[in-house]
């Protein structure tokens, strides 16, 4: 058995099932090892940000890592802007990258990088296995790694003759740690905090809105008067009828400011304090006011919904009702379209247990508002905003979840980062329903000019900001990989062609032009 081979089945051993792969000369051994391995399915892409997007997608659903094959330092190098959001987003994904072998490096040849100096930035962990006997070990600590709570990327550089070389044998994966309960101490000062009287608000993240989460946390602030909110950008959340409905705090500086002002607390469950995600002239970078105290029930890495349900138990509001939403859809929209319009439709036409995977960024501004009382769902979003994530997001998700709709709300510029994603959604028979918003535009960035106080703006500067001359035609790319699409003018339009691609097996397309 050689390295490759070894590695290889510790990782199906170890619960690692799945790889999205662009491979190249250096990982041939590792594609060879596929095929004498059961249980690993290797999904290929046709650009290596869509193989970490896609492992993003996949470990947020399957809550387990995927693997990535990528090609030596370039490689890498055109996956790492997924890598930065799944990273953000407590992601679990094990990144195989090839190298040349050991004793070629020195050569200087034309693909030599500094692999691991490009990895250490985007990965909590990051190793090069010496020789082909410490492969399996090496893809053991990868996989540990990974799983550590809240998740991280790991990276794991593979040279050449450690893929090809002797080994010996898989090795054994150590049983995923677990998270750390959070103390007595800070659930009875959570406590406290809340039975104050004062303004309060609860700021939820992670795991924190998951359903029964979401559950316990509405019961605690029904009981105490506390406000429930969830961070600007979540990873994932449980939404629709049957789940406790919260908004998420505004992007913008002055709304986000206006949000949270007049508390005297924020009880942090998941999430982090609130900052800017940009600096922007004469606006402050933290959003609560500075006389806001901010409290830490549960980071990221500890258990959450352990927490809430203590902290439910102190305060007695266990038996509370909870307030969790009636389905009551908005009927569909007709006319000319809008944001309105469109965010009124999508919430009357998401399917149950449908995973929305949204980048639909200025076009969906009100979407996620719109649709808190549809049917139940789970939404997921860009947590690190390095666009182009959508596609490949959705992707990983509908192999994590075979059995559920994907819906994908994508933004036009963003798209063009990895619109080769449809060419795998259709080549895995994916059932995956993309929504793409074409204003023919970076139309977030005109706002950006305005808010950082760019002035005297004129054609070279707006040009940038332009995806017109030429127009993109997106159905025509969407039917050149195979996927079925249409192009929608209206409301009614849009009604017909979204209702025929959530119904259609695999995947399809529909093009909104936005006026």
């Amino acid at each position: 058995m050689n390295g490759a081979e070894s590695l290889v089945r510790t990782l199906v051993a170890g619960g690692v099932d799945t790889c999205f792969a662009n491979p190249g000369t250096s990982e041939m051994h590792f594609v060879a090892a596929l095929d004498r391995v059961e249980g690993m399915r290797c999904v290929l892409v046709l650009f290596e940000g869509i193989a970490t997007g896609a492992a993003d997608g996949y470990a947020r659903m399957a809550e387990k890592p995927a693997a990535t094959l990528l090609h030596l330092g370039p490689g890498l190098a055109n996956g790492l802007a997924n890598m930065h959001n799944a990273s953000k987003a407590s992601s679990p994904i094990i990144n195989i990258v090839g190298d040349h072998a050991t004793y070629h490096r020195n050569y200087d040849a034309p693909l030599t990088s500094d692999i691991e100096g490009a990895a250490k930035p985007f990965s909590g962990w990051v190793r090069t296995s010496p020789d082909a006997r410490r492969v399996a070990a090496d893809g053991a600590a990868a996989i540990a790694a990974a799983r550590t709570p809240p998740g991280q990327v790991a990276t794991l550089i593979l040279p050449a003759d450690t893929a090809w070389n002797e080994s010996d044998g898989p090795a054994a994966v150590c049983e995923a740690p677990k998270r750390t309960q959070v103390s007595q101490d800070c659930i009875k000062d959570a406590a406290k905090t809340l039975r104050s009287g004062e303004p309060a608000m609860m700021l939820l993240g992670g795991l924190a809105l998951r359903q029964r989460s979401l559950d316990l946390a509405g019961r605690i602030c029904a009981k105490t008067g506390a406000k429930i909110m969830a961070q600007t950008f979540v990873g994932r959340i449980e939404r629709g009828a049957g789940r406790v409905p919260v908004d998420r705090l505004p992007y913008p500086v002055n709304q986000a400011r206006a949000t949270l002002e007049g508390l005297k607390h924020i009880v942090l469950v998941g999430s982090r304090i609130p900052v800017a995600f940009f600096a922007y002239p004469d606006k402050p970078s933290l959003m609560a006011s500075e006389d806001t105290g901010v409290l830490t029930l549960a980071r990221g890495e500890e258990d959450a919904l352990d927490a809430l349900e203590r902290l439910a138990d102190e305060l007695d509001a266990q038996s509370v009702p909870s307030q969790a939403a009636k389905l009551a859809p908005p009927s569909l929209a007709t006319g000319a379209i809008t944001g309105a319009s469109l965010s009124q439709s999508l919430g009357a036409l998401i399917p149950e247990n449908a995973i929305v995977v949204d980048e639909s960024i200025s076009t969906g501004a009100g979407f996620f508002a719109a649709t808190w009382n549809s049917q139940p769902h789970t939404w997921l979003q860009n947590m690190g905003g390095s666009i182009g994530l959508g596609m490949p997001m959705a992707t990983g998700a509908a192999i994590a979840c075979p059995n559920r709709p994907v819906l994908n709300l994508q933004a036009d510029g963003s798209a063009m980062y990895a619109i080769q994603s449809l060419w795998t959604q259709v080549r895995e028979g994916l059932n995956i329903t993309t929504v793409l918003f074409n204003n023919k535009s970076y139309a977030c960035l005109r706002d950006e000019l305005a808010n950082v106080g760019a002035q005297n703006v004129g054609r070279k500067a707006l040009d940038m900001l332009d995806l017109s001359r030429p127009d993109i035609d997106f159905t025509g790319l969407a039917k050149s990989m195979g996927v079925a699409a249409a192009r929608v003018t209206s409301m009614d339009e849009f009604n017909i062609e979204l209702a025929r691609g959530l119904s259609t097996p695999g995947p399809y397309l529909v093009e909104v032009q936005i006026a």
